[in-house]
This record gives C-alpha cells, sequence and structure tokens, in this order.
C-alpha cells in the first residue's frame, strides 16, 4: 500500500513513522512534511488546504490512501475531493469536520445526541457575553466558535480578560461561553468508519506553556499516556457515552463522520463531561498513543475510509510500555514566536535509548548546513519506558540533548502521573 500523508507538523510525523514501520507499506509520501519527515520519507510540497491540489497529488503518486493530519484541510473540504478522485481517504468531510470548525454545531450534536458536556451559551454581541459570564460565574470559559490551532480558548478568573478574548473572537463570528469543568481533562480518540466505533488508548496533554499549568495557552507542550490514575473502563464509556452517539447522530443528519472523532473531556464531580471535539488526530496526543500502538496502522485507518469495515477489523495491540513527549518550543512562543534558530544536537537526541525525535516546526537551514526552527512548536521529543518515570527520564534526556538558541519546554510533563 502507498500513503500519502497531508500536514507537516510532529502529528504527522508521527503517522509517518508509524506507518513506515508497518508491514502492510510499501511507501510513505509526505506532503509538504518537515525537515525531520525528509529525513524518512520523499517530500512533496502542496498547499495542504488545497482540495484540488491535493487531490492531483494522490492521482499523481498513485496513492492507495490518504491520511489527512491537520484540522483546516478537512474543514476546506480535501477529504471530499481526494473521495471524489476515487482514492480512499482518512478523515471526515467538510461538513461532518463542523465538529471542529464550529463549537455552536458541536454543541447542537451533543445536545441532539444527548451527550454529557459544559452548559454553554452561543453569543453574538458583547452584551450576549457580559450576560453569559454573570450567568456562569468564574473560571470563565471563552471559546472562539472556529478553528483557533488550539489556541483559541481563554480560562481565566479575570471578568475583564475573559471580555477582551470574546470582543476578539467577535470580530470573525460568534463566541461560546461555557460553565467551567473541574476535574482533569482527558483525550480519547475514537476512530470510525461512520458507524462503528473504536476508541484508542487515553492521553493527557499540558496546553498551558509555563510548568505548573502557568502562563498562556498553547497548541501544547507535552503528552503521556497511559493514565494510571484514570478509570479502567474510561474508553469503553466514552465510546458507549460519547463517540458512539455522536457518530449515529451523524449519520441521522445524512453527514456521516469518519476518521478520528477526538474527544476532549473532563472527569469531572459530576461525571464524564465533553470539553471538546476536534476532527483529527491530536497533537502532542498522537505522539505518546502511536509510540504505544502494536497493531498496524495502515489497515485500521484504511477500514475507517470504508463504511461498515472497521466492524471486521482485528482488535487493536498496545505495547505495556509508557510514553511521554515534551514539546521543545521556540523562544516567543505562543505569543510572539521567533524562527531560524540553528538547532544542534538532534542526533545526540535520537540516540538517547528509549526515545526519538519528531519534528514539528522545521526546515532545512537555507545554506544547506542544517535543521533550523520554522514556527512555534519545533519539536516532539518522544521517550518511552516499562513505566512512566522511565519513560519522562528518556524524554527529558533527549530534549536536554538538543540546543536551540532561546528555546524553552515544561519540565514537569507527567511529573505528577509518574510520582516525581
Amino acid at each position: 500500500m502507498d500513503v500519502l500523508v497531508i500536514g507537516s507538523g510532529a502529528r504527522e510525523h508521527a503517522l509517518v513513522r508509524a506507518l513506515l514501520d508497518d508491514p502492510g507499506v510499501d511507501r510513505v509520501v509526505a506532503a509538504p512534511g518537515n525537515a525531520g519527515t525528509a529525513l524518512v520519507a520523499p517530500c512533496e510540497p502542496v498547499d495542504a488546504a488545497d482540495p484540488v491540489a491535493v487531490a492531483a497529488l494522490a492521482r499523481r503518486l498513485g496513492a492507495d490512501l490518504v491520511v489527512v493530519g491537520p484540522e483546516a484541510p478537512l474543514v476546506a473540504g480535501v477529504a471530499d475531493a481526494v473521495r471524489a478522485a476515487g482514492i480512499a481517504c482518512f478523515g471526515p468531510s467538510a461538513e461532518a469536520a463542523r465538529l471542529e470548525g464550529s463549537k455552536a454545531f458541536a454543541k447542537e450534536v451533543m445536545a441532539a445526541a444527548a451527550v454529557p458536556t459544559a452548559m454553554a451559551h452561543v453569543c453574538t454581541t458583547e452584551a450576549e457575553v457580559a450576560d453569559a459570564l454573570d450567568a456562569f460565574g468564574a473560571p470563565h470559559v471563552v471559546k472562539d466558535d472556529g478553528l483557533a490551532a488550539g489556541k483559541g480558548v481563554v480560562v481565566t478568573g479575570d471578568r475583564d480578560e475573559a471580555l477582551a478574548h470574546a470582543r476578539t473572537c467577535l470580530e470573525h463570528g460568534p463566541v461560546v461561553v461555557e460553565e467551567f469543568l473541574d476535574g482533569p481533562e482527558v483525550s480519547v480518540f475514537c476512530l470510525t468508519d461512520g458507524e462503528s466505533v473504536v476508541a484508542l488508548a487515553p492521553a493527557q496533554d499540558f496546553k498551558r506553556a509555563l510548568d505548573g499549568d502557568a502562563g498562556p495557552n498553547t497548541g501544547g507542550m507535552g503528552a503521556y499516556s497511559p493514565l494510571p490514575w484514570a478509570p479502567a473502563d474510561l474508553a469503553d464509556e466514552v465510546v458507549q457515552r460519547v463517540a458512539q452517539p455522536v457518530v449515529a447522530e451523524m449519520a441521522k443528519r445524512g453527514t456521516p463522520f469518519s476518521g478520528v472523532l477526538y474527544c476532549g473531556l473532563a472527569l469531572t464531580s459530576r461525571g464524564l463531561r465533553v470539553v471538546e471535539f476536534n476532527a483529527r488526530f491530536g497533537d502532542p496526543e498522537t505522539q505518546v498513543v502511536l509510540a504505544r500502538l502494536a497493531s498496524p496502522l495502515s489497515q485500521v485507518l484504511l477500514a475507517c475510509s470504508r463504511p461498515g469495515a472497521l466492524l471486521d477489523s482485528p482488535p487493536l495491540r498496545w505495547h505495556e510500555d509508557a510514553a511521554v513527549t515534551v514539546v521543545l518550543a521556540a523562544p516567543g512562543y505562543p505569543e510572539a514566536p521567533e524562527t531560524g534558530g540553528l538547532l544542534r544536537g538532534l542526533e545526540d537526541a535520537d540516540a538517547v535509548e528509549g526515545a526519538h525525535v519528531l519534528h514539528a516546526g522545521t526546515a532545512p537551514a537555507t545554506d544547506g548546513t542544517g535543521i533550523v526552527s520554522s514556527g512555534g512548536r519545533v519539536l516532539s521529543v518522544v521517550g518511552t519506558g516499562p513505566d512512566l518515570a522511565r519513560a519522562r527520564e528518556a524524554a527529558y534526556a533527549a530534549v536536554r540533548s538538543v540546543q536551540l538558541p532561546g528555546g524553552h519546554f515544561r519540565t514537569d510533563i507527567a511529573a505528577a502521573a509518574a510520582g516525581a
């Protein structure tokens, strides 16, 4: 099987790596990829959010399966164009991807499917926002209704800060104000062919930029799996109470959802609640979940592209090892990342036992002498081991081997869960 992976981040590098390890895969191509994927697979230039260009590339390459990584191409209709070209595609249609593209739409679907979630008001004016903030009280949760690369949410006890974020969101669309959900957050990826649902291993990510969950919200600064503190039946509960009802509701509406339904959850004092849906694999959780997956990835992704095929797929197998990923970010991230810094020590990091480096925002240096940063999140460094403590040791030994002037990373990823 020849597979084309669309995207340029660490999530896509993790997908490429897992597919290259799959004996059922003959060739993997990344488009556009990054400096890390280029070390292991051919990369093709493409505008990932251009449906016509992606479909044409898939035809030219003779791809048997296209895997769409980021959310923007899905919302733009890339999966629709690829399927229209007669090529199997892992990823939902543009209509189905509205579950991520519009938080208001996701709330509507959850209400129809009786899925437990936070109470919310969809606001179109500042006055409506003010009323909603007062109705729910602090801490305030304000969300951009549309795509925001994981950074459109503000959780704050400061009403003025909440209003300021809402004003920015209202400049281009509605804003969603929610009740605050207590309890730890968990990510569960649910694979679906539009009918059946299979959950992957739960993971937890770290959104804030600084240790102790301080600083601004980011796209994610690290993640780990498994979750020793989570209920043993969590994945089953998510399938039964969340993913399967939503998949059924989407099919009922005539817009079946296939691909991966990312369920962002809070385990509250009142039980499980949905924080958000995404229509693609999460980043950086994908990096740790795929590090633990023992089953060949291509067959389950291909099954998701065919209605009814997932039910006949063999059960997923998992490594017993734990996995931790730590994100190395560029100076100034997330507010104003500085790019162009030369990365040193990448080979040393990859040489750490139990560790591997996944590239996110990287590019070849213009003089051809190395690799430089090209985005806010530069690398995801993954460590694996027989338990979380040793997985953390591998991840941090590797990330500390990399030098990026002004680069920063959190030092507390998975620390509490590992007893560190």
